[in-house]
């Protein structure tokens, strides 16, 4: 029946592609990028978890009329008795998965874990830990806004060379070439 249905369709159907049409599409917005991007294992986990206890509720709401029909508690009443202690059990399976998918640690974000860097040194690691713990040896000088030496000594000879004439004005390396619309 499908294979008619898409043979039914192909028959019937305009065929008049364009680029418009031929596009992804995004929520109305402009496709941009390429398709193949990354994507992060999260989200699928909790798409699937979400998945998992929304079909609970579909579950929920026949309990909820059997529950709180009087019609059937009428009859006998261990209706009432029966299907809240199926409701229980239920729930509580629910809750085991639920429980066991959060211990297991799927519910948590993916973190980078942290790789320490080792090095092959014959430095021993106490040597390390006493110099970084020598809070003297590490000192921030003061600021001084003062030239360094070898380029006051530069600007002192290059100032002296000159006849006092001012630098000349840089023309821009290109000129940018504004069209109004419709001159085109």
């Amino acid at each position: 029946m499908v294979c008619f249905a898409f043979f039914i369709t192909r028959l019937i159907a305009p065929k008049k592609p364009n680029p418009e049409k031929l596009t992804s599409y995004e929520c109305g917005e402009e496709p941009t990028g390429s398709a193949w991007l990354p994507f992060n294992s999260r989200f699928y986990v909790i798409a699937l978890v979400f998945l998992l206890f929304d079909v609970e509720m579909i579950f929920i709401f026949p309990w909820a009329i059997v529950f709180g029909s009087h019609e059937i508690s009428s009859v006998d009443p261990r209706w009432g008795a029966l299907s809240l202690t199926e409701m229980f059990i239920f729930l509580g399976i629910l809750f085991l998965g639920l429980a066991y998918v959060w211990a297991k640690g799927d519910l948590d974000w993916i973190k980078p874990k942290p790789i320490a860097p080792i090095a092959d040194t014959s430095i021993p690691q106490s040597l390390y830990e006493k110099l970084n713990a020598d809070q003297s040896a590490y000192k921030v000088k003061e600021f001084r806004a003062e030239p360094l030496p070898h380029t006051a000594t530069a600007t002192a000879t290059a100032t002296a060379t000159t006849d006092q004439t001012p630098p000349p004005i840089r023309k821009p390396m290109f000129k940018p070439n504004f069209k109004k619309p419709g001159n085109e």
